[in-house]
């Protein structure tokens, strides 16, 4: 007898520096959205990069997501390193040899220089589609660049299949794999899975049923879903928020400390901080201060819509 799985989302973010507005904005949308369906939330640190995220942050952002009134019931806590993605390398590993067993992984050797050179860009927004140059060495001229010091990346062949899903905020989309983005990155150099691996296996692993992201996520998530198929899960429905940018079009980052929450817990209540957001997601008339849970009833993707915005202007004082 088939049991229908539960409703579950995630919130994943990278502990990599102090959390800002956008990531706030992405926090509260994903948290609503599973919320509003009565679905169960998980939290999940995507840790991989070893150069870039620290434990500090770890504990940091989590304080920050209870501080805003995001609370999860699966997932990440202090004692439970399973859930941070530096602690899952055996789980990628299974999954890289399950893609390896099918005759779908191959080692690249081109240097950044010569990706450049031979990646075409993508047409919609200039990424660089890989020419899959190293598909066809052979293992004389493989062993060749081994004994000269380079070290391969192992990227993945994929077919020339169309995936198409409707998201459930931008609607239908579709991306032929070959033409649209190329065999990609599933090992770094380093030894490091790459982040469209660990996505797709965690996703799958951990039951997730609904993810919601910022919309700049939105090219990743076909090869996601095909990832998701060869390994054997069922792919999520997506939901792809719209992002807070700066005046300019630049999207918020971390890197330009664009309002953190180290200046936001200083300025702000939780109350004041999360009626900002929602005034900014559309979600309510006025800016006024509510708490997460005055927001769940009334939550609809046809308030938040597309349109990406600027970041609201902090003008209360804590009080």
């Amino acid at each position: 007898m088939n049991q229908t799985k539960p409703i579950r989302g995630r919130f994943a973010p990278s502990p990599s520096g102090r959390m800002h507005l956008g990531n706030l904005f992405a926090a509260l949308l994903a948290w609503l959205d599973v919320r509003s369906l009565g679905g169960e939330m998980l939290l999940r640190m995507e840790d991989l990069d070893p150069d870039r995220c620290r434990p500090e942050y770890t504990l940091q952002l989590a304080d920050d997501l209870r501080w805003l009134g995001l609370d999860w019931d699966l997932g990440w806590q202090a004692d439970q390193p399973e859930f941070c993605q530096s602690s899952r390398t055996a789980y990628y590993e299974e999954a890289f040899h399950k893609l390896a067993r099918e005759g779908l992984v191959y080692p690249c050797y081109c240097s950044r220089k010569e990706l450049l050179a031979a990646s075409a860009p993508h047409a919609s927004d200039g990424a660089r589609v890989y020419s899959g140059r190293c598909r066809s060495l052979s293992a004389r001229e493989k062993a060749a660049l081994e004994q000269s010091g380079r070290r391969p990346a192992w990227r993945v062949a994929v077919p020339e299949e169309t995936i198409a899903f409707v998201d459930g905020n931008f609607g239908p989309q579709s991306e032929v794999l070959s033409r649209d983005c190329g065999d990609f990155i599933l090992r770094r150099s380093d030894g490091v899975y790459a982040y469209q691996l660990a996505v797709a296996e965690d996703d799958g692993r951990m039951g997730i049923t609904r993810v919601v992201r910022g919309w700049d996520l939105l090219s990743s998530t076909p090869r996601q879903i095909w990832l998701m198929g060869k390994l054997g899960y069922e792919p999520p429905a997506y939901c792809h928020a719209p992002l807070l940018c700066s005046p300019d079009g630049r999207r918020l980052s971390k890197r330009d400390r664009d309002l953190d929450m180290g200046v936001l817990r200083q300025k702000t209540t939780p109350e004041q901080l999360t009626g900002l957001l929602a005034y900014t997601a559309g979600l309510i008339d006025r800016p006024e201060p509510v708490r997460p849970y005055d927001l769940v009833k009334a939550f609809s993707w046809e308030k938040v819509g597309t349109q990406d915005r600027e970041p609201p202007e902090i003008s209360w004082k804590k009080q």
